[in-house]
């Protein structure tokens, strides 16, 4: 399979590959087959310049990055947490929505120094750079909401969409960190070599947004 000449889009797993698949409905953009049973990770669509390729959320910025994929969809979140300026962020897509959080059992107070539990390293970190405030930043992949229940840290920075895990696990949101959606993110050498397709695209989908 010869792509050198494909437009390249990868699109990260989960919601945002579902939505990110719905909005490209709407660009006339389909792929020519079933996908919810495939282990595929490149698939065809029915324009036959542009593959979709997809992958781990993480993983999307360096495809996009290192030239191997020419666009990308993935979450903000995502984008501060790998921080590279070969991305350019032509769009934001408007889609699967939620926030980033401050988080912590009923009553705890922001001390002069504090632990608190994150896969969002970098968005921890600038708010609480901002807040002039010391803390110490546990790196957890999954399961945020246990740090403060078992005593490992005193507030969670994560995403939440309804609130309801939370919730359920007795924690209550301290403070709105920042909005998140999915971004439409470019690699910057490809606008320079592919620049008429590469611009088609962002156009295309500033039309429906």
């Amino acid at each position: 399979m010869n792509l050198k000449h494909d437009i390249i889009l990868a699109v990260s797993k989960g919601r945002i590959l579902e939505e990110g698949l719905e909005l490209l409905k709407k660009l006339n953009i389909e792929i020519s087959e079933n996908i919810s049973d495939s282990r595929k990770l490149i698939y065809q669509t029915n324009n036959s310049k542009l593959k979709i390729v997809i992958v781990r959320a993480a993983d999307v910025p360096t495809f996009v990055s290192n030239g191997a994929a020419d666009f990308g969809i993935v979450g903000r979140d995502t984008l501060v947490e790998y921080a590279d300026n070969n991305i350019y962020v032509p769009l934001d897509l408007n889609i699967s929505k939620c926030r980033m959080v401050l988080a912590s059992l009923p009553g705890v107070e922001l001390k002069t120094k504090i632990r608190v539990a994150t896969k969002y390293v970098q968005f921890a970190s600038d708010y609480f750079t901002k807040k002039k405030k010391q803390v110490d930043i546990i790196k957890l992949y999954g399961s945020m909401e246990l740090a403060p229940i078992l005593g490992l840290a005193d507030f969670i920075v994560d995403l939440v969409d309804s609130g309801r895990t939370l919730k359920e696990n007795g924690l209550v949101e301290v403070d709105s960190i920042s909005e998140i959606s999915a971004q439409l993110i470019t690699n910057k050498a490809s606008m320079k070599i592919k620049t008429e397709s590469v611009e088609n695209i962002i156009s295309s989908f500033e039309t429906i947004i």
